[in-house]
């Protein structure tokens, strides 16, 4: 089994679980609708700026994790959006940082987690999410079709994440508004971003295209700009930055 399976697997189980517990109380102020990917529409690069303790390839990448300080300085260094991982057992994630998270800051919140249950996508506008990811590797194309509809009653948007021409084909089909290349396979964890490159000119240009994992240099950026990549989301490369204003400053170079 590989790792991607035994995180959908363990999904499975905790989601059973929580679905016995009631979903958390609704936000006191209403988000607006799709501001995630109204937010990735703006001139220039986006950046996603995620939030996460530890991944599966890499262990723990923060043992320092002051979440709501990070979130801020994300905000005020001119994050477009903030992605916060919620998956507990790999990642070391919490539903508690997204809720808390939401509280403290106004930039647009992408829910990262493996969704595979319409349960979570409620419980993702409870917690204060503005986007929840689908896999495309993890969800069928009939799964996909139904939750981008409950997202879109709900008002959030959905980055809908490929990484190979077989999945794009599908995020496509499923009209995907906005389409993730993970530049890691799930499977393997190899990244290559040129994995980005290759599968962007295969997207029609009304597609926000947001490039994922292995982006680590102003010229890991600039390639992607060029490209026409419309976001970034980097995660471990800011996470292991001490200052991370200084460090996304540094990630733009002269591509913001």
């Amino acid at each position: 089994m590989n790792i991607l399976d035994k995180i959908t697997a363990a999904t499975k189980v905790r989601v059973e679980h929580e679905k016995k517990s009631p979903l958390p109380p609704p936000l006191a102020l209403q988000r607006p609708k799709f501001s995630f990917e109204q937010s990735l529409c703006k001139p220039g690069i986006s950046f996603i700026c995620e939030i996460k303790k530890a991944s599966p390839s890499k262990g723990i990448i923060a043992e320092d994790f002051p979440y709501l300080d990070i979130a801020e300085e994300y905000e005020q260094a001119g994050a477009a959006a903030i992605s916060v991982l919620t998956e507990p057992q790999f990642f070391m994630g919490s539903d508690r940082y997204l809720s808390e998270i939401r509280g403290r800051v106004n930039v647009p919140l992408l829910r990262k987690d493996f969704i595979i249950d319409e349960f979570q996508i409620k419980q993702a506008v409870r917690l204060g999410a503005d986007a929840i990811l689908l896999i495309c590797a993890v969800l069928t194309p009939a799964q996909l079709e139904e939750y981008i509809a409950i997202a879109d009653q709900l008002g959030l948007s959905c980055l809908v994440e490929a990484h190979d021409e077989d999945e794009l084909e599908t995020a496509l089909k499923v009209k995907a508004r906005v389409i993730g290349v993970n530049n890691r396979n799930l499977k393997t964890f190899e990244v290559d971003t040129e994995t980005s490159v290759r599968l962007r000119k295969l997207v029609p240009d009304d597609v926000i295209f947001v490039s994922e994992s292995g982006i680590n240099t102003a010229d890991d950026v600039a390639r992607l700009k060029s490209s026409g990549v419309n976001a970034v989301l980097i995660g471990e490369a800011l996470m292991r930055a001490t200052n991370k204003a200084a460090s996304l400053k540094a990630l733009r170079g002269d591509s913001f």
